[in-house]
């Protein structure tokens, strides 16, 4: 376990406290952009960490994500649009307390119930992750080709929307993560010659383009246009409104947590989750839709709940549950990284990094999120043209830097046009994300395991860990298929009725 005197040394040796707050800075601004989503946010400063020290840059990407659930809210409360997916159950009583001229006070509840989420969250984090990650040491090859299973098929189970397509996905992924050199043999494998290619497609590369540059693609044909109220101040909620909102804020933080340790739950899902449970418990709960601060304080609570509690199984086990973690989880693995106890004893101030950043940016939250309010509001009453062009020019200089490559920039293209596809024919991106990412450790848990064996696929029976994860996998697959089977007759019968 850390000690005080190595956080300390840390704190003062390091430029720890200008990245927390640089990284929360650009959070906040991220994800107060309309569209532009926690891990866009962090998929676009991505690139800029490749030369910076490892504990550092994963400190920043934490904190962006910390700042981003919070600057999420600012446009849902003011404009009914959410600047973040986790954030749109706060737009329900959000607005409505700002059409009663209320705005600055829904601001200030939404601030004050971020930090208590992402504090409780962060305790979680801290006292699960480690224990969690020494499960990992009675993992042989055959566990985690297990585990990587499970993750890309509860990731591509959960989604929504056709379970086909998300796992269509996940197989385009895997596919993209065999481009380059094989792990075991060292030969070469759909490079087509193009020297480039040896070392492989980087996941940073696919997380960008996916993320970022397909959202800058659909954004560009639209033509709404929107205004925030330059005029409008935080007002912190007073002790007597902190302890009215306790119960709303403790159920955001119970399950926030839960469906943070949850592969597929989310912030947006544990919002809405976390809504209707406050909504049940209240006193007043025929407030609720009408200018609730109990409605306001339970999703915000949930949402940063969870850009904490995401990181235990990704620290743990390598599985992210988001596509904020999966970024994470590439930010790793770009500097040599591998999660699970050998982080902890091999790179143990990446994981004091990690929690220090996160603490001092939870606790700037509440003075940055004050002062950087009127920034947030001009920069999306920018045009959308300007706005636009920014975000491509910082993308590209972004992935230019990481090789000095513009064989880099045409991936990075060429995969934005594929992801705009993959919206219009809805499929999802994190299970393709996360096979480009678990595609290698797949591959070569699959491939050692064979090696061990003999080419004997029974080596996969005889480890109890592994038929476990499997079946899981197998049972999430087959939950989905039937969910997916009983919605698609729900319309046939209702018109068999009618």
């Amino acid at each position: 376990m850390t000690t005080f005197w190595s956080m300390l040394h840390l704190l003062t040796a390091t430029p720890l406290v200008p990245v927390a707050l640089i990284g929360l800075t650009w959070g906040i601004l991220g994800g107060a952009l309309p569209g532009i989503s926690a891990s866009i946010t962090m998929a676009l400063v991505l690139p800029f960490t490749y030369t910076m020290d490892p504990a550092m840059a994963i400190a920043l990407l934490a904190c962006v994500y910390i700042g981003a659930e919070y600057g999420g809210s600012i446009p849902a409360i003011l404009i009914r649009t959410p600047g973040t997916n986790s954030a749109a159950a706060t737009v329900i009583d959000g607005y409505e307390l700002n059409r009663q001229g209320r705005a600055g006070e829904a601001l200030g509840i939404s601030l004050m119930s971020g930090v208590v989420g992402s504090l409780f969250g962060l305790v979680m984090l801290i006292m699960l992750t480690e224990p969690l990650s020494w499960l990992a040491l009675a993992f042989k090859p055959t566990s985690y080709f297990g585990l990587g299973i499970l993750g890309l098929s509860v990731i591509a189970s959960m989604t929504g929307g056709s379970l086909v397509k998300g796992l269509a996905a996940a197989v385009i992924g895997l596919m993209i993560a065999t481009v380059g050199t094989d792990p075991i043999s060292g030969v070469t494998r759909f490079t087509f010659g193009v020297p480039d290619l040896l070392n492989g497609i980087e996941p940073v590369l696919v997380m960008v383009g996916l993320f970022a540059l397909t959202e800058l693609m659909s954004q560009s044909g639209s033509s709404n246009v929107l205004k925030l109220n330059a005029s409008v101040r935080i007002r912190l909620p007073s002790l007597a409104m902190m302890n009215k909102l306790k119960r709303s804020q403790f159920i955001g933080c119970i399950l926030g947590t839960f469906e943070g340790l949850t592969p597929g739950g989310g912030g947006s899902i544990a919002a809405f989750m976390s809504y209707n449970e406050a909504r049940r418990w209240s006193k007043t709960p025929e407030k609720f839709g009408k200018g609730s601060e109990e409605g306001v304080a339970a999703p915000e609570t949930a949402n940063n709940t969870v850009a904490s509690a995401a990181l235990i199984p990704l620290l743990s086990f390598g599985i992210p549950s988001s596509n904020s973690t999966a970024v994470l989880l590439g930010g790793l693995l770009m500097h040599g990284l591998l999660p699970g106890p050998r982080l902890f004893e091999q790179n143990p101030q990446v994981i004091d990094s990690l929690y220090l950043g996160s603490f001092i940016a939870i606790i700037a939250q509440i003075g940055i999120g004050i002062v950087i309010l009127p920034a947030c509001v001009w920069l999306v009453n920018r045009p959308r043209p300007y706005r636009a062009g920014f975000i491509f020019a910082l993308i590209l200089s972004g992935i230019y830097t990481l090789n000095n490559s513009l064989f880099d920039l045409s991936i990075a293209l060429c995969l934005g046009i594929v992801g705009y596809l993959m919206r219009i024919a809805k499929f999802p991106f994190l299970p393709m994300i996360l096979g480009v990412v678990l595609g290698h450790m797949i591959e070569s848990s699959y491939r050692r395991s064979l090696v061990l064996s003999g080419g004997d696929h029974g080596i996969f029976l005889e480890d109890p860990i592994a038929v476990g994860f499997l079946l899981f996998a197998f049972g999430f697959v087959i939950f989905s298929l039937t969910r997916e089977l009983r919605d698609a007759r729900k319309p046939k019968i209702q018109e068999a009725h009618s």
